[in-house]
């Protein structure tokens, strides 16, 4: 919808009209020869401007008046009739009044607009000049005509060269008193203003509050930018207008003549339902017209051109009449307006605008004089919210993150991404080994692609089973709109498991003295804890057992009677020792892998020797765990071991004591 701050802001997003104001940024080459393009409009010349040519650029508006260039501000702009609409892509509009200033007016019939562009790219002598010439036909006038463009208000009414049509001269002796008082014999003498109480102002003070009133060959105008002190608002049939009432003395040779003229121009009155824009107009504007008047002509159009009624079907536009509006109906998403992305409250929005053109004709029943009134009405929806959407495409067996997350209107950028580590550019994170990249789809809207390869330092991991990773991935993206800078965030976080721990392996064989084990690592490296035993590997058990390690793997060399060893089964000259690893994750307690190696060794338990010594050893088996073999006795209980460990007893006694028997 029209806002006070739209219809007078000049500088725009493309391009501005003023001097003196802060380069872009960013700077775009043009070709001055190309992306200009010129047409007639019924009583506006409109000049467009592509985007190659304005985005990024300072633009200044010159009017050509014979041989005088004048600048266009904004203020002169509103008070002569011109207008420019930009939209963030930089396509510009810039429309002129055929009764504008500056306008070569022949009859009221050809009129030639005169323009110079001036497009500035990196500083103020890097300039490239256009001069624009239009002559346009338009003979179609109404008696009277009303003209609501963005930033100003127009009305002209039809003066015959007499000024007999509208106006009602003065007495004699009043109109020679007033004439006294002036010096110019002929023109606009005094302009009172409706606000709707009177307040009068000669020519100049009206021009220098900013309004502009002129006579052609056959016509009087009257211009006004809005929200100024000489107008003032009205609601019609449920619209807010901003209204310009006056009237207007007129001095000609054959006296003086009064018209009064009035425009009101709609600043609201638009609903939005759903994904329909519908605009009401009063059908019947109560400030132009009095009297029995009959709606007798309605077109609507897109950019100040007429649109035709094949032309609306298939865009899905409506112009219908109620008892008290005229209502067009404007899809949101139209080919004919821009989407334009927003951040309020760092959260991501879009607006849709549109420029509907309404041109209405009514005629007056009684004396059938026309009026025709053309608003041309640029309305942006309230901003709506379009949570970004993410889309997870990670295959756990690529081992590499894969998001998406769109769309986005093309004004936004990718600007940085913040990882657990810290936040880095996407230039960097590229050159970390990710993949940042920007995808355009077939509609116009951008997705970003980010993909993180799991063994990456920004990956957090953990093993919720024993055979399973869980892979994480926190991020927030950081956007920016352009052109304005408006940063807004989304996070996100994905997660992925996988089944690709493989465990340490342990294998094992024996000598006739001693268990030799091997530990071949997985792919979680050393990070684990070994038992020999029962007992933890400690450096000093290390170092005992002949502990080797590289790359792969580590392998020890244990005596079989070390401690923690374990004997299953002994006969007279051997022993079946058994020797139990492990290795087990010291966060989680969980076993990793294990062994269990049990070979025969040679051992002799009984000896006998020639001077009548018998010597026996008792060994302590793994069924009876409660044996301690120091309380082991012969037959005779005084006869004790000589040595005892927590697995052998050695006995060491003569062949007739100890209660031993001869057979």
């Amino acid at each position: 919808m029209r806002k006070p701050e739209r219809i007078l802001l000049w500088n725009l997003m493309a391009a501005v009209f003023a001097l003196g104001q802060a380069w872009p940024n960013t700077m775009l080459s043009s070709q001055p020869s190309s992306g200009l393009k010129t047409d007639c409009v019924a009583n506006l010349m409109r000049l467009t401007l592509d985007s190659a040519l304005a985005v990024g650029n300072q633009l200044e508006v010159e009017a050509i008046n014979g041989t005088q260039y004048i600048l266009l501000t904004p203020s002169l702009a509103a008070q002569c009739g011109y207008s420019m609409e930009s939209d963030p892509w930089g396509n510009t509009r810039i429309y002129t009044s055929l009764l504008g200033c500056y306008v070569n007016n022949k009859d009221d019939m050809m009129f030639t607009v005169g323009l110079k562009l001036k497009i500035y790219h990196h500083s103020p002598s890097d300039v490239a000049s256009h001069d624009v010439a239009q002559t346009c036909s338009y003979t179609r006038w109404a008696r009277r005509e009303i003209l609501c463009d963005r930033n100003y208000m127009e009305v002209s009414t039809y003066m015959a060269p007499q000024a007999e049509a509208k106006g009602q001269k003065k007495g004699a002796s009043q109109l020679n008193a007033i004439l006294d008082a002036s010096e110019e014999v002929t023109g606009i003498w005094k302009i009172t203003f409706f606000t709707p109480e009177p307040m009068s102002m000669v020519l100049k003070e009206a021009q220098q509050a900013g309004h502009s009133a002129m006579t052609t060959s056959t016509r009087l105008v009257m211009r006004s930018p809005y929200n100024t002190a000489e107008t003032y608002s009205e609601d019609v049939a449920g619209v807010p207008m901003e209204v310009l009432k006056v009237n207007i003395y007129h001095k000609a040779q054959d006296g003086l003549n009064v018209f009064n003229l009035a425009a009101a121009c709609p600043t609201g009155g638009v609903l939005f339902t759903g994904n329909l824009i519908s605009w009401h107009v009063p059908r019947r504007v109560t400030p132009l017209l009095d009297g029995s008047i009959r709606l007798v002509e309605m077109n609507m159009g897109i950019n100040g051109q007429r649109v035709d009624k094949a032309q609306m079907a298939a865009r899905g536009y409506s112009l219908s009449t109620t008892d008290f509006h005229i209502v067009v109906e404007i899809p949101i998403g139209s080919p004919d307006g821009y989407y334009k992305s927003h951040a309020p409250d760092y959260q991501y929005h879009t607006t849709f605008t549109v420029e509907p053109m309404l041109e209405v004709l009514w005629r007056a029943d009684q004396t059938q004089e026309e009026t025709r009134y053309k608003i041309l009405f640029p309305i942006t929806t309230p901003p709506m919210l379009q949570p970004p959407h993410t889309e997870d495409r990670t295959i756990p067996e690529m081992r590499e993150f894969s998001l998406y997350i769109g769309t986005f209107l093309q004004d936004v950028e990718l600007r940085n991404i913040t990882f657990a580590t810290g936040v880095l550019t996407v230039e960097e994170s590229n050159a970390r080994g990710f993949t940042v990249q920007q995808h355009v789809l077939d509609n116009g809207t951008i997705v970003f692609a980010l993909k993180v390869p799991f063994d990456a330092d920004v990956v957090y991991k953990h093993n919720p089973e024993l055979l399973v990773t869980t892979y994480s991935l926190n991020v927030v993206l950081g956007f920016v709109i352009l052109p304005e800078e408006i940063p807004f965030a989304h996070p996100v976080e994905l997660q992925a498991s996988l089944n690709d721990i493989v465990l340490p392996t342990l294998t094992g064989t024996c000598d006739q003295d001693q268990f030799y084990i091997n530990v071949k690592y997985g792919n979680q490296g050393k990070n684990f804890n070994t038992m020999v035993g029962g007992l933890d590997l400690t450096p000093e058990l290390a170092e005992a057992y002949k502990f080797y390690s590289n790359a792969t793997h580590f392998s020890i060399a244990v005596p079989y009677a070390a401690t923690g060893t374990l004997f299953e089964l002994f006969t007279t000259n051997s022993v079946r020792a058994r020797l139990d690893i492990l290795v087990w994750d010291p966060i989680t307690n969980w076993i990793l892998s294990d062994l269990f190696l049990a070979c025969y060794f040679p051992l002799l338990t009984t000896r006998c020797y020639p001077n009548g010594t018998i010597s026996v050893l008792a060994v302590k088996v793994e069924s009876v765990p409660n044996l301690h073999p120091s309380w082991l006795t012969l037959k005779d209980h005084s006869c004790t071991p000589i040595f005892s460990n927590d697995q052998f007893a050695q006995f060491t006694f003569s062949a007739d004591s100890c209660g031993t028997t001869r057979t």
